[in-house]
């Protein structure tokens, strides 16, 4: 099972995210990639909580790996 806290930051990060989607969709009027942004950094707690009730290692990986993936989108497409 994973652990809580692998949870709590995908959740923070979340919250952090949507601020910062409504933030550039309300100031700067931008919604094309503020709309990826929203979509990558949410999906990451959601496909954690998929790999937690996988029903083999392989769905497990699977779906971390997306997760993971997700993270790196987000570390190199829009944090830099």
């Amino acid at each position: 099972m994973i652990n809580n806290n692998l949870y709590n930051k995908a959740y923070l990060l979340a919250i952090k995210i949507v601020k910062l989607y409504k933030q550039i969709t309300i100031d700067k009027r931008e919604f094309v990639l503020s709309k990826q942004l929203l979509k990558s950094g949410t999906s990451i707690g959601a496909n954690i909580s998929e790999a937690n009730g996988a029903i083999s290692k392989a769905e497990f990986s699977a779906k971390m790996s997306i997760a993971y993936k997700e993270c790196k989108e987000l570390n190199t497409g829009f944090l830099y």
